[in-house]
Formats: structure tokens, sequence, C-alpha cells
């Protein structure tokens, strides 16, 4: 996987729920993507479970 890729995958959500993050997204320019993977490291990062650097990549030396 070349480093710029991201993973892919599918996400059902409460269409509630989604409506909510599509006006938020709006209101902050952003895509629905791209404010589900905001809120998703914001969230690692106050549980000390997202690292500034990058752990390097599988089968790869340090």
């Amino acid at each position: 996987m070349r480093e710029k890729e991201k993973k892919r995958f599918l996400l059902r959500l409460d269409p509630r729920l989604y409506r909510v993050l599509e006006k938020w997204a709006q209101d902050e320019l952003r895509s629905v993507n791209a404010q589900i993977e905001f809120l998703l490291k914001e969230a690692a990062k106050k549980a000390g479970r997202w690292k500034d650097e990058a752990p390097p990549e599988e089968g790869r030396e340090p």
C-alpha cells in the first residue's frame, strides 16, 4: 500500500447520525468522510491512543 493511500471500508450509520455529520461537515467546509476521520482522530488523541509519529510500515525496517 502506498503511503498516501487510506484504508477503505464500509460504514453503516443511522440516517439521523449521518444527517448530523453531514451538516457538521458543511459547517466546517469538509466532506462527510473527512469530518468522520477528523472526529475519530480527535477521539483517539483524547484517549491517548494516537501518537504523532506513525509506526513503520509492516514488513519494513524502521
